[in-house]
């Protein structure tokens, strides 16, 4: 029964993947690209209304299914490698990227808002194979599972164990009775969000198709672009400014988006994460824009402040947004931006990383080891927002972290077969495993990851699925325990 209830979960979310297809098309055929916009997205529409019917006729269960744990990794495991093999298919039938491997790595890339391109020319693609990269960021960035789990109740599936799987951070936040309905709030913010960042990038001079893409990608944290040159092409301070606040935005905690609205503003400010998340953000702010301006990389204040702002909030919410070219300046800044690729957003944003909860329950851990050190009699917690933390959570985290670690060494020594250097070699692991985008040496932000032999681009989108789903949620897949009855 739950095998059933599996793949039927998994066909309704590959046909909401396609469904997104639609405002591509409809985007396409009003700009005048007909022909690219009918050829690219007709067969993946005409596939998905054929697979809605067969999940249709699956029919539905009058008892509803509870998808175990178990199912629950299986499902979102799948799901997003499903996914991103549907939303290369535009890619590869528009010939905007012809090979599958490029079209799959962009295209993984996009939906674990990782923002990595192999693209050279970005701005010589059809506008509607823009916008559709774009869509695959912002599906991605709330996650569609979360969009799946919205619409269950109407499949009969219950799909706790698959938010818990898919949901970016430590636990979940469930604050309303159903879990369809938090899933609902979510995303109704997410929309809220990008719909008023749109409209403020518009009124800076973007026209409808560039501020949509580029409010996709920044609530989402991804950083694809619909412009060479990123968002730097646009020489707006008033752009820069725009996207800076809503990356910040991103890279809270939506459940605290959710208590603003209520008007629980008091709850928010005392929030040990976000108070760290927005110190770590001001504090690496100021500090670069100090060196900028002693180094006199940019002519005044005002404009080391900015690009200081955008590059910090860019690489600490890991979208990977540019407006500058940070190999070239002052080395105690790119040091700061390289720490930064180590953090992450907060738990229950879009941000990827090890995210900034993890990091204060770490820190707050090796003082609590420190004062027993000292005092071996006395017995110490860890104590976040005046409660304490249950040891299942803290080893948690730190088992997770430990993965994580040892998974970007692995990998940039599987990255070094290529005959890369170390530098190219671990920042193109983290930036792929933190769901960050761009990195330092051969991929730093105004070059590209379309060097790679294919083997090291599938590898990476696997360390892009792996940052994504935290780790766990695949890493368990390789393990006997999981497939043991």
């Amino acid at each position: 029964m739950e095998t059933k209830a599996l793949l039927r979960a998994l066909g309704m979310l590959l046909v909401l993947v396609i469904v997104f297809m639609t405002f591509s098309l409809v985007a396409g055929l009003s700009i005048g690209e007909a022909d690219i916009a009918l050829r690219s997205f007709g067969l993946p529409l005409a596939s998905g209304s054929v697979l809605l019917l067969l999940v249709l006729l699956s029919g539905r269960k009058k008892s509803k299914v509870q998808l175990s744990s178990r199912y629950g990794y299986l499902f979102v495991t799948l799901a997003w490698v499903g996914a991103a093999a549907v939303g290369a298919m535009p890619f590869v039938i528009s010939g905007a990227i012809p090979a599958w491997v490029d079209a799959w790595f962009e295209s993984m890339s996009g939906f674990t808002t990782t923002g990595a391109s192999i693209l050279t020319d970005i701005e010589s693609l059809p506008r509607s194979i823009l916008l559709w990269r774009a869509t695959t960021h912002w599906l991605g960035g709330m996650g569609i599972v979360v969009l799946t789990v919205a619409i269950f109740p109407l499949l009969g599936i219950g799909g706790r164990a698959l938010l818990e799987a898919e949901a970016p951070g430590p636990q979940v936040d469930k604050f309303t009775p159903r879990l369809s309905d938090t899933a609902k709030i979510l995303w109704l913010i997410y929309l809220g969000l990008t719909v008023l960042e749109t409209i403020l990038l518009m009124f800076g001079g973007m026209d409808f198709i560039d501020a949509v893409a580029h409010a996709f990608a920044t609530m989402a944290t991804g950083g694809f672009s619909t412009r060479n040159a990123s968002v730097a092409s646009f020489n707006s301070a008033y752009i820069d400014w725009v996207v800076t606040a809503f990356m910040v935005l991103a890279g809270m905690n939506f459940g605290l988006h959710w208590k603003l609205l209520r008007g629980d503003f008091r709850s928010v400010f005392k929030d040990t994460e976000f108070k760290t998340y927005v110190g770590i953000f001001l504090s690496t702010t100021v500090l670069i824009a100090l060196v900028l301006g002693l180094k006199s990389v940019y002519a005044g204040t005002s404009d080391a402040l900015r690009y200081a702002a955008f590059q910090s909030a860019s690489i600490l919410t890991t979208t990977g947004f540019a407006t500058a070219d940070f190999l070239y300046w002052p080395a105690l800044a790119q040091s700061v931006l390289f720490a930064l690729m180590f953090i992450g957003g907060c738990a229950g944003s879009t941000g990827g990383g090890l995210k900034v909860g993890r990091i204060v329950t770490m820190f707050k851990m090796g003082l609590s080891e420190m004062k027993y050190l000292l005092n071996p009699k006395g017995i110490y917690g860890v104590f976040v927002d005046g409660r304490p933390l249950r040891k299942n959570i803290v080893y948690d985290i730190s088992a997770m972290v430990f993965l994580f670690l040892a998974s970007s060494i692995i990998s940039t020594v599987f990255v070094s077969t290529g005959g890369y250097d170390i530098i190219t070699s671990f920042t193109a692991t983290m930036a792929s495993l933190g769901n960050i985008g761009p990195g330092f040496g051969l991929v730093g932000p105004a070059l590209n990851y379309a060097f790679f032999p294919d083997y090291i681009k599938v590898w990476l989108s696997f360390m892009m699925l792996l940052g994504r789903l935290e780790v766990y949620t695949v890493l368990i897949l390789f393990t006997k325990a999981f497939w043991r009855r």
